[in-house]
């Protein structure tokens, strides 16, 4: 029997599959598991879509619906994993709304929570969440209106048919029932995520007697920490980051890209130092940051123009240029102030930084809480002296960046859903302003307009992938613009995704600048069966 499959633009390099049920969307991923269409370089499962990520100098999108649309899906996926009890403290803000949703009292509630078994169909938002999926068919809750902007790692919680444990903290929309004291990732433990798909959870009530196994527990790591010798941070107004070009086509873990969010920014600065494009450089958000050296070292520094003074050690205080490299002796000191554009620095060092990777990486994702601790004041920054090549002097003049009040106009992909929304309301997306709040991070551009985009009704949507450049938009109709740190997953409709050129420029706009939207193409879906 064939299938109806439809195919949704999801950005310049990606595009989403829509199925009709669970099923069948975890069949089409084992099968593009063992089969995986030349070019595609990440796929991301959800309820019933399968995010398609492809290298577009590789295949293109015409390339991929062909072949996938060829692909048979008539033998059903079948999965088997652990059976696992999660112990709760069942305390969450949501759990009187829940049961008065439900018609149920907090007793009937936990009890009722506690006796059905959820089964992990995939992985996704951030690392070691796992959606479940519940026996009992009463647990279909809606997300809440607004989502909150930090819920704290070890919540149980509820968001649509699933349920899900957060394992970090974390902005999010789902109700939250309790807590658990079980950790969803930790890479000391042989596998990272607690729960992966196939398994089955049970959930049990710790003010009942229930118990924390202790193999799930690891142990704390012990840290030693011994004198080591390199670049003194001196000053961290903000915690700064390492960063790199991230983690590339590590979905299937749960793990998101991040990395710099001025991609073109970092490369620039280990061009100008001779290092590797991808070395690991510090993204250093607003300015105020200052580093002493013990050593002489060559350094560079790009993206947003942070005025920069050497005082060195003889008492001179000099100013150092961007987009060059700068040369200091042991006991100088490099201070960045707050840039008049743009909003994050990057600053490499000639040989590269000794830092530890993970995943591949050495770039620190802020919502999954992977990668390297953030830079903070008395730490010590070592160089790795790794090989390099030599120093070209004529790099390009750095490009202009917004800054606070002004207009930012970025191209967008319309889609994959923009379906969802009045006809008004993509008018609206194009016409109005968006100005970036206060609320912003690495996670996302939280973006307010006079007007808020109205959806067509009330329906959840179902959690599905969402690319960098997301404008992803909850229930008060104010979008969010998903940056480098974005969840892998989101459950509420993405009306287009900005283009693969303009990425880059949005990760540089500061609090108080607005946003522009421009589609590139109307949004067109393609419907396929399978043969």
């Amino acid at each position: 029997m064939a299938e109806r499959l439809r195919f949704l633009p999801a950005g310049s390099d990606a595009f989403l599959v829509e199925l009709d049920d669970l099923e069948t969307t975890l069949t089409l991923l084992d099968v593009l598991g063992v089969a995986r269409p030349e070019g595609v370089i990440e796929l991301v499962p959800a309820a019933r879509t399968i995010l398609v990520r492809f290298d577009p100098h590789a295949t293109a999108r015409a390339t991929l619906v062909e072949a996938i649309s060829s692909l048979d899906l008539s033998v059903r996926s079948t999965r088997q994993g652990e059976t696992l009890e999660i112990p709760v403290t069942y305390d969450g803000e949501d759990l009187d709304d829940v049961a008065a949703f439900l018609g149920w009292s907090v007793e009937e509630l936990i009890r009722r929570h506690t006796e059905a078994t959820y089964t992990v169909a995939f992985t996704g938002f951030a690392p070691g969440f796992a959606y479940m999926t519940c026996d009992d068919p009463a647990f279909d809750i809606p997300r809440r209106k607004t989502p909150r902007v930090r819920i704290p790692a070890g919540s149980v919680a509820l968001g649509g048919k699933f349920g899900g444990i957060y394992p970090s903290d974390s902005p999010g929309g789902w109700q939250l029932l309790g807590r658990t004291p079980l950790k969803m990732w930790d890479t000391r433990r042989p596998r990272a995520a607690l729960l992966a798909p196939g398994d089955r959870v049970s959930f049990r009530d710790i003010a009942k007697g229930a118990t924390v196994p202790v193999s799930a527990m690891p142990d704390e790591a012990t840290q030693t920490t011994g004198s080591r010798a390199g670049l003194l941070v001196i000053r961290a107004d903000r915690p700064a980051l390492y960063q790199d070009l991230g983690r590339r086509g590590q979905a299937g873990q749960g793990v998101a890209e991040s990395g710099a969010l001025d991609r073109a920014s970092l490369i620039e600065a280990n061009l100008c130092v001779g290092n590797p494009r991808s070395a690991a450089a510090i993204e250093i958000a607003y300015g105020g940051f200052a580093l002493k050296a013990d050593r002489p070292v060559t350094l560079a520094l790009t993206g947003a123009p942070a005025p920069v003074a050497i005082v060195t050690v003889d008492g001179r205080r000099l100013k150092a240029p961007f987009y060059q490299a700068v040369a200091l002796d042991a006991g100088d000191e490099l201070t960045l102030e707050y840039p008049p554009e743009g909003t994050r620095s990057y600053l490499a060092l000639r040989g590269g930084f000794a830092v530890e990777t993970l995943v591949a990486s050495a770039a620190t994702d802020t919502l999954a809480k992977v990668g390297p601790a953030p830079i903070i004041a008395g730490d010590i920054l070592v160089p790795a002296n790794e090989p390099v090549s030599a120093v070209d002097p004529y790099r390009p003049s750095p490009r202009k960046l917004p800054r606070a009040g002004d207009t930012v106009r970025l191209d967008v992909v319309l889609g994959p859903r923009t379906d969802w929304f009045k006809q008004d309301a993509l008018a609206l997306l194009l016409s109005q302003e968006w100005q970036v709040t206060a609320q912003s991070s690495r996670v996302g551009a939280r973006l307010a307009g006079a007007r808020p985009l109205e959806k067509l009704d009330a329906t959840e949507l179902p959690s599905e992938g969402t690319p960098i450049g997301s404008i992803q938009v909850p229930h008060n109709g104010q979008p969010v613009l998903f940056l480098a740190d974005h969840p892998l997953t989101g459950g509420y409709p993405v009306i287009g995704v900005v283009a693969r050129h303009h990425l880059d420029l949005a990760g540089q706009i500061p609090i108080g600048a607005n946003i522009r939207f421009d589609a590139v193409a109307a949004f067109d879906p393609l419907i396929r069966e399978t043969r």
